[in-house]
């Protein structure tokens, strides 16, 4: 099996040959290609050329195309800040504290701020893996992208204090969320991975998650899957416990649970999910390989019977961790295929 065929059987409880490995790494790409992170999160060329080095170099089963974490904000309007050594920063943001989102014109993913490099990029890296490795879309979720429109203070206070015009908001990302995904559908990914920060319990009650974010995130992995994804994927960092079992409503194929979440208790609570984790994505900074490699053995070994896992980190490997650790979870499974 290669790593496509691997991760399609695995999401879909099929068997496969051993258990697939994706760790997320995005900017870490650049970091092993000797590339700024300046440099790499504006030109989707270079994005796809250090993605796919640093697959050749891993072997990892999937590919993540992803610059970084500012990009859809910047297309609405927001001001970014780009720096050599971390990813870039919003320095001013597109809504002042009390402004209706509604005001808002749609992007258009191939003409607005860098979604067209990411587009290029996309059909790139589509071009140079084709169906051997997972080419996995990213994009931010609507919770994250609605704190983005306003800064994550004025948007909460906003949540707080005028609740019908923060979920015009919501639903302003939420429309934002899908035609990017379908852009990048198009342009060759096999799936998106919404990825939403701020809907994590350490950011909102899991009640604001059931009332206001449950029913967006329903719509938007709907027409993921209209568009074409082979599967969805919801990627919640943090203490996620108290929501993940309102991940099959959200209509999630795949759930990331991070290492505050016990493989014992995702599993508990997502039985028919594929999950994808828990390694805490700091360790890979300073830990010894050989302890990276021990203990994502003990997270296959603890899954081996349920299937419908992927080994991981909980989040996003650091940029600037070391290649060894990374080896060393490639290394628990074996990777060569």
């Amino acid at each position: 099996m290669n790593g496509y065929e691997r991760l399609l059987a695995t999401i879909r409880g099929q068997a496969a040959d051993r258990t697939p490995v994706a760790p997320q790494l995005f900017g870490h790409a650049a970091r092993l290609c000797n590339i700024s992170l300046r440099d790499y999160g504006q030109s989707g060329a270079l994005m796809a050329d250090c993605q796919l080095r640093m697959q050749a170099h891993y072997r990892s089963d999937a590919v993540f195309a992803f610059m970084d974490f500012c990009v859809e904000s910047e297309a609405l309007g927001s001001r970014v800040r780009f720096y050599d050594q971390q990813y870039p920063e919003i320095v001013d943001y597109v809504l002042p504290a009390q402004a209706d989102a509604g005001a808002l014109r749609l992007p258009d993913p191939t003409a607005d701020g860098r979604l067209p490099e990411m587009l290029r990029g996309i059909t790139a890296l589509r071009a140079g893996l084709g169906d051997r490795v997972l080419l996995t879309g990213c994009l931010l979720g609507p919770m994250t992208l609605a704190t983005q429109l306003y800064g994550i203070e004025n948007a909460l206070f906003l949540a707080a204090d005028a609740p019908e015009r923060y979920e015009t908001a919501l639903d302003f990302a939420t429309e934002c969320a899908i035609r990017y995904g379908q852009a990048q559908l198009a342009a060759g990914t096999h799936l998106v991975a919404v990825f939403d920060p701020a809907a994590s319990p350490a950011v909102v009650p899991p009640a604001f998650f059931r009332q206001l974010l449950l029913p967006r995130l329903q719509r938007l992995l709907a027409a993921l899957r209209q568009a074409g994804s082979l599967a969805t994927w919801l990627n919640i960092a943090g203490p996620t416990a108290p929501i993940l079992a309102n991940y099959p409503a959200a209509g999630a194929d795949i759930a990331t649970f991070d290492y505050e979440v016990s493989v014992a208790e995702a599993c508990r609570l997502l039985p028919d999910t594929c999950l994808i984790g828990n390694l805490k994505a700091l360790d890979f900074l300073d830990t010894h390989p050989e302890r990276i490699t021990l203990a994502a053995r003990q997270l296959v070994d603890a899954c081996r019977d349920r299937g419908r896992f992927i080994l991981s980190s909980g989040c996003e490997i650091p940029p600037e961790s070391a290649p060894a650790n990374i080896a060393a979870l490639l290394a628990a499974c074996d990777t060569g295929g």
